[in-house]
């Protein structure tokens, strides 16, 4: 039987709302975990367990309400909470405390969760990674920039956590840390409060321990019903198997990948290739642009006021962003909203794309938080994307695979990714 720390979030929801369980209860098992491990995996950049706990008694008393109903829910410290610190992993945030919370941490409590803490970022969700090790080995990293989301939900030491990504920092450290990992359509889930690193391509997201708790925890953010996961049991998707930037790949990644894609094929799946282009590719220098000159305007202040709190790359980047002119950076988003609309072609025939979410395996070391090259394009893009764990690599980490789908179908990069997720077991 299930530790109370390892619940789904959907049965300890049901749990609790039969009776069953309180919210005190699983909080407990939680801190339990955290404890057992949290000198290992490090997670957190602020937990307070008495705090947490009389969260999940005010929950218990208030009779649980809402579809959430008193789970404990982790928050990437680069979203604002008010009744905790948010330090963006920067010492020049060390004492701030916000004065209201983000949209979404508003949400999450409104529709019954109980923020547990704040997990660790890289810092401003960008580079110069926080103490989170990778929970399989902590050795190696656990991505980033949502290190300690991905890290703590894979960890057993919460059931829900939000992440964000500019770049790779949702779907990244999902895969190197066996962890559900799902990037909505870009604009889905207000960025108030989150601090921004680009205006054009930062996304909140979330992390679970399987595609149905994602969607439940991104149809609450919705205030909707979860999205219909069954939709592929009839009829399996049309799969698409693309990899840009093969030659980056590790081979145990593009062997998982063929197995992957061959388990899909003999559930049922039709399985076409679809190949990659130059062109395609070059959106990844895109991404880099936009993401460069946006967050030398969103970190403006830090570099003028606290240049001495900056490492050497920040202060080159933020310089570098800030020199590009207005007009050449909107041009950058001009030509990538028409790659939006032009790549969307890739879908003709198919449901579904499958590639991969990662090179491979979480690198070793700490000091890196892996290369976002397989995420950049599907970023700038703005497509909702999944990654599932799909096998383990040489070293006996994860390996994850990626469901991408058309902008604004995250219903269906779900189901999919359900559907893909079943056909794997």
């Amino acid at each position: 039987m299930a530790e109370l720390n390892e619940l789904s979030a959907i049965e300890a929801a049901r749990r609790i709302e039969s009776g069953d369980l309180t919210a005190e209860a699983l909080m407990r098992a939680c801190l339990e975990r955290v404890a057992e491990r949290d000198e290992t995996v490090r997670a957190w950049a602020h937990l307070d367990p008495d705090q947490a706990i009389a969260g999940a008694m005010a929950a218990d008393a208030a009779g649980n309400p809402g579809p959430l109903a008193g789970l404990p829910v982790a928050v990437k410290d680069i979203i604002d909470t008010a009744d905790m610190p948010t330090r963006h992993g920067s010492t020049i945030y060390g004492l701030n405390r916000p004065n209201a919370d983000a949209a979404v941490v508003t949400q999450t409590r409104q529709r019954g969760g109980v923020v547990m803490g704040k997990t660790v970022t890289t810092e401003f969700a960008w580079r110069n990674p926080g103490p989170t090790g990778n929970p399989h080995n902590a050795a190696h990293t656990p991505g980033g920039s949502s290190s300690g989301s991905a890290a703590g939900v894979a960890d057993f030491q919460f059931p829900l956590a939000f992440g964000t990504q500019t770049a790779g920092s949702v779907i990244r450290p999902a895969a190197y840390c066996g962890a559900v990992g799902f990037k909505p359509s870009v604009g889905t889930h207000s960025r108030e409060g989150v601090k921004e690193l680009s205006n054009y391509l930062d996304t909140v997201g979330c992390f679970a321990r399987s595609v149905e708790d994602a969607a439940f925890f991104d149809a609450v953010l919705r205030g909707g019903a979860p999205a219909a996961l069954d939709g592929f049991d009839t009829t399996p998707p049309r799969i698409g198997v693309m990899v840009p930037f093969r030659i980056e790949a590790e081979t145990a990644a593009l062997d998982m990948l063929e197995t992957v894609w061959r388990r899909a094929e003999a559930a049922g799946a039709a399985i076409r290739d679809v190949p990659s282009s130059t062109d395609f590719e070059a959106l990844a220098d895109l991404q880099t642009v936009v993401m460069t000159g946006d967050s030398g305007r969103a970190l403006e202040w830090e570099y003028a006021r606290h240049p001495e709190r900056l490492t050497r790359f920040y202060r080159d980047n933020i310089a570098l962003g800030l020199a590009m002119a207005d007009g050449a950076l909107a041009a950058a988003k001009a030509r990538a909203d028409k790659a939006r609309e032009e790549q969307a072609a890739l879908f003709e025939g198919v449901d579904v794309l499958l590639t991969l979410p990662a090179p491979g395996e979480a690198p070793l070391g700490l000091g890196f938080t892996g290369d976002p090259l397989f995420n950049r394009v599907w970023t700038i893009l703005g497509w909702p994307c999944v990654t599932i764990p799909a096998g383990s690599g040489p070293n006996g980490l994860p390996l994850g695979a990626q469901i991408i789908a058309p902008a604004g179908e995250d219903a269906r990069a779900l189901a999919a990714a359900a559907w893909l997720e079943k056909a794997l077991d």
